[in-house]
């Protein structure tokens, strides 16, 4: 059986009768993996947080919306859902010991159990808490799955000094963009928070590689249709050569689209649609969202890939 492939980014779910495999990376963020035994189908999350905010729209990087939202779909076909089970992996302390009191994985283990007994869908394996993330692949077609431990240490040290680094210095950031419009639209939001400055930006990937060796900016936006080379070309060309955290800016990345996909196999931190930026018309919301995705993708370390790990082989 040929399967088709996904990369879940956090904030993201997948449920589908045809054969997937359904791949993402877990630190403290939760994946719940659901099977209907009858059907034989299934689907996985992963989620960041675990409880929505009251009176705020339905969001999947939130555990109770995301788990409930899969449960709805797969009782579709079966609504008495006693062919349901469930699977928990994450929800490690990987980085929150170094920044706060509160363990964030832990909660997101907890309402990932709440939600499931609400339901009475038993959970029949559940790798969970821990300090080092995880490497899901994952087949809704057999409810198999294969964890894989990523070791925690150089990574966290990695956090740790880049932790230390930024409370004495601002975050530089490269905006990588063929409008002009949009560079200062984004240079505009970004300037506007005190850890955080636009350092430069460029119009194609000629020049930006250019203003990467000349600024040595700590994250890099960039987004895919560009001139003379796209973005996801060049994407590869720096996780071969110049490896740093890029999010990806794009009008053609979507949730669930081909390229959102390739984007993370390949290695960028995150992936944005232009369209939930609201570019032109929410200042607010735009600097509220990049700022956050800037802050954490600063600190994540980014190895050097090889030629058949980006798909150049």
């Amino acid at each position: 059986m040929e399967e088709k492939r996904i990369f879940l980014l956090p904030g993201e779910f997948h449920v589908s009768k045809e054969p997937y495999l359904i791949a993402t990376l877990l630190g403290s963020c939760v994946a719940v993996c659901l099977f209907d035994r009858k059907q034989g189908f299934g689907g996985m999350n992963h989620y960041m947080l675990p409880t929505q905010p009251a009176g705020t729209k339905g969001d999947a990087k939130y555990g109770d919306f995301s788990i409930r939202t899969m449960v709805n779909i797969m009782s579709r076909n079966d609504p008495s859902m006693r062919n349901l089970q469930s699977m928990v992996f994450g929800g490690a302390a990987v980085t929150e010991s170094l920044t706060s009191s509160s363990n964030i994985g832990e909660k997101n283990i907890e309402i990932a159990k709440r939600v499931l007994e609400e339901f009475k869908i038993p959970i029949i394996r559940e790798e969970t808490g821990g300090t080092s993330g995880r490497k899901l692949h994952y087949k809704t077609w057999t409810n198999d799955i294969q964890v894989r431990a990523i070791q925690k240490s150089e990574q966290t040290h990695h956090f740790s000094e880049k932790e230390k680094y930024f409370s004495k210095y601002k975050i530089k950031v490269l905006v990588v963009d063929d409008s002009s419009l949009i560079q200062q639209i984004i240079k505009t939001a970004l300037d506007g928070h005190p850890d955080i400055e636009v350092v430069g930006t460029a119009s194609d990937a000629f020049e930006a590689r250019e203003k990467i060796l000349e600024l040595e900016p700590d994250v890099v936006t960039l987004d895919i249709i560009m001139p003379k080379m796209d973005g996801i070309k060049f994407l590869k060309k720096l996780m071969l050569h110049y490896p740093l955290p890029v999010i990806i800016i794009s009008s053609i990345a979507q949730k669930g689209s081909a390229v959102r996909t390739r984007a993370g196999e390949i290695g960028a931190v995150d992936v944005i649609d232009k369209e939930e930026l609201a570019l032109y018309s929410d200042p607010g919301k735009l600097q509220g969202i990049l700022t956050d995705k800037i802050k954490a993708a600063a600190k994540i370390l980014v190895k050097k890939k090889t030629a058949s790990e980006v798909g150049d082989a």
